[in-house]
């Protein structure tokens, strides 16, 4: 078997932008796998979900917004604290910056490595590097629920389990029944499981499914604009997770090596994932991290760039 060029190396391809309306008010910005981000007008201002990679591509948002509204972006919500998702944050002059309490400890943890682990991973999302200021830190936090108010429109952000990581949160608009989900759910998109909590991921799409969202925006892949396209995005996303963890603690409990888990998961995982996008970057980092967790080890390794190379010699090779 050919090795596998490292991660997303060989990405670099321009993708096509959307940016859709799925509510009033509401716009889901989305590019054929990369990273979304989401945008919710209120009264009096503009919060954004997610900040994009780099400032540069969190101007293409910026520009965007624009279009639809003249009101301020006053938020930025991380729903995670992964670089992709993060570094774009010093392009929006002047807004609040929200996280959990959970995703500041992580930057504040691990935030560096992640941010040399992604640049590496993801070059094309990351070309114009030197733009990024440093760590994106938050300005405001909370432990596991807090409603920002945009004039009367409430954004309910909430905690409803450890899933993608340890600090995820959602953006719920009340008044339109939808949801913006961060990585908790994928679309058609491998989910990156490299620091996940698997044993919990499940019962936290439970918990996202009992909102009963008109529309869902998911961290990666197209816009879910309708309850049946929403729930069919829960189910592929719990079935990659619950596939993939049960054939890997499987392994775990046959005491398999991580190389056979690893060729072992392709058994079940290629026939009904393989066509999803990021699926070849994101198995290693998903196999390393469920063999650690079916062995007991809860909270996630910290990702390096140097990890990150021998890891997939030694399994994408």
């Amino acid at each position: 078997m050919t090795a596998k060029s490292f991660a997303s190396t060989e990405d670099t391809a321009e993708k096509k932008v959307s940016f859709d309306q799925i509510g009033s008010g509401l716009y889901a910005y989305t590019a054929e796998g990369d990273p979304n981000s989401g945008i919710i007008v209120g009264d009096d201002g503009v919060m954004v979900i997610d900040a994009q990679a780099t400032p540069a591509m969190a101007d293409d948002v910026i520009a965007r917004v624009a279009k639809v509204t003249d009101k301020p972006i006053k938020y930025v919500l991380l729903t995670h604290y992964h670089a992709v998702r993060t570094h774009g944050a010093s392009a929006y002059k002047g807004a609040e910056i929200l996280a959990s309490d959970t995703t500041r400890g992580l930057i504040a943890e691990r935030g560096k490595q992640d941010m040399d682990s992604e640049i590496g991973r993801f070059p094309r999302l990351f070309r114009t590097v030197e733009s990024i200021p440093g760590l994106t830190w938050p300005t405001v936090t909370f432990p596991d629920q807090i409603s920002v108010w945009l004039g009367r429109r409430e954004v309910r952000i909430m905690h409803v389990g450890r899933g993608h990581t340890a600090g995820d949160v959602i953006a719920v608009v009340p008044d339109a029944g939808v949801v913006f989900s961060g990585d908790l759910v994928e679309y058609k998109s491998a989910c990156y499981c490299g620091d996940a909590h698997f044993t919990d991921w499940p019962a936290t799409l439970d918990n996202l499914a009992e909102l009963q969202a008109v529309a869902l925006v998911p961290g990666r892949g197209a816009a879910l604009t309708t309850p049946e396209m929403v729930a069919e995005g829960i189910a592929l996303t719990s079935d990659f997770i619950s596939t993939l963890y049960g054939s890997v603690s499987e392994s775990v409990a046959k005491g398999r090596s991580l190389k056979d888990a690893f060729d072992f998961v392709r058994l079940v995982m290629d026939p009904k994932f393989k066509t999803f996008g990021l699926y070849e970057h994101c198995l290693p980092f998903n196999v390393v991290r469920a063999y650690d967790e079916a062995r007991g080890i809860e909270w996630p390794v910290i990702w390096t760039a140097e990890r990150d190379r021998e890891m997939w010699a030694a399994l994408q090779g």
